[in-house]
């Protein structure tokens, strides 16, 4: 340990020396303004690159596939990235070998590139902690990959829909600015008093043109509040947590499929059920579960609460995690046990992806059908249910 300590110190010394002199990694020319790879700035603002997702997905099942095969990691990292078409990916894994080859541990290599989330860096860490890496990058890239599926799927069920009905609110602001008012206009010209129906349409074109400005200005802050800012975002899945069963089914199975199997991992290879449940957590970051989830653990090292029951008075997962962490930890199997919790949340969480996706699709179309309505029938009721009087007023 303490030689693993000094080389972590030397190494952070040569890095902060290099990055003075600017011929550290954050100067090469990989990560230049002018390299594609690189981060841009944005209205001024330097964001941070973080590594794409499929060149993730490819690292990580590359990696476990060659630590499989004897490969050390320090060699597979070169292998990967030496002769790697992108410019980021060449850096970010150079860099990672240079820390590691100073005796950095590699969850913090990989942390210390700025590129990787917490999830990830628990999931190295566990596998690093239990001599199972190669199933850690494993699980890394199939847990990416349906996550990836599933952006997908959503992307299918909403985004040509979605462009529809945006250019459907468009459309219905146009009628009521433009079309509505010019089909009042002329049943007053001719002297004839509107309907109740239309005189409500016409009215509804009234207040529309008051408010469009403002409306389509919240519209837009809202939608992209929404898709970029984070903290918005956790807020409104919450809230729509609280009343929506099927997303919250969606949200915690996928919770608790990351937990279990981080944890079963870390288990089933020697780790004890404490500090496994401590680097599991990690894996939680940024969510509820990750407090109640530490608070269960530290319950379970400190009063010597079974684990199921510390699981079930703390936190918000399943009853079912909490039976079977019991069953196993009767029976000493825990292990099987936490293997059959991560089995059956992957097949729980495939089948409720499909049917939160079908009821997506299901409503936008019906957004739609409800846009389309409102714009057809703001425009064409009057004239059908005024065109007789119209008629008559024109002497026809």
């Amino acid at each position: 340990m303490k030689n693993r300590n000094t080389g972590e110190s030397a190494a952070r010394a040569a890095l902060d020396a290099r990055k003075q002199s600017g011929q550290g990694a954050s100067s090469s020319s990989s990560d230049s303004p002018d390299s594609p790879d690189s981060p841009r700035p944005f209205l001024g603002i330097q964001l941070s690159s973080r590594f794409p997702e499929k060149e993730l997905i490819k690292l990580c099942r590359s990696l476990s596939s060659m630590l499989r095969a004897n490969i050390n990691t320090s060699d597979s990292l070169s292998y990967y990235g030496g002769s790697h078409p992108s410019a980021l990916v060449r850096s970010t894994t150079a860099e990672i070998n240079e820390h590691l080859r100073a005796g950095i541990p590699i969850e913090k290599a990989f942390e210390k590139t700025g590129r990787f989330d917490v999830k990830v860096l628990s999931l190295i860490k566990a596998g690093a902690d239990s001599g199972q890496l190669a199933r850690a990058f494993q699980s890394i890239g199939d847990r990416l990959k349906k996550e990836s599926e599933f952006r997908k799927r959503m992307r299918k069920a909403t985004l040509l829909p979605g462009i529809i009905i945006f250019a459907l609110i468009l459309l219905f602001v146009f009628s009521q600015l433009r079309v509505i008012p010019q089909i009042e206009s002329i049943i007053m010209d001719i002297g004839q008093e509107p309907d109740p129906i239309s005189a409500a349409l016409f009215q509804i074109s009234h207040v529309t043109q008051k408010i469009w400005i403002p409306f389509v200005t919240l519209l837009v802050m809202t939608v992209s509040s929404f898709l970029f800012i984070e903290r918005i975002r956790s807020a409104v899945v919450f809230f729509l947590m609280g009343r929506w069963k099927l997303l919250r089914k969606l949200v915690m199975g996928l919770r608790q499929l990351l937990f279990v199997g981080s944890l079963e991992m870390l288990y089933s290879n020697g780790i004890n059920l404490a500090k496994a449940v401590d680097i599991s957590s990690l894996s939680l970051e940024g969510t509820p579960m990750y407090d109640e989830v530490r608070t269960a653990g530290k319950r379970y090292l400190e009063t010597g609460l079974p684990f199921s029951e510390a699981i079930r008075k703390f936190t918000s997962c399943d009853a079912q995690v909490a039976h079977l962490i019991s069953i196993g930890e009767r029976s000493s199997s825990l292990d099987e046990q936490l293997r059959l919790l991560s089995t059956m949340y992957e097949e729980e969480v495939d089948q409720v992806i499909d049917d939160f996706t079908q009821i997506v699709n299901f409503l936008v179309l019906v957004l739609a059908g409800l846009l389309i309505t409102l714009v057809f029938g703001g425009s064409f009721l009057p004239i059908f249910l005024m065109g007789p009087k119209m008629m008559s007023g024109q002497g026809l």
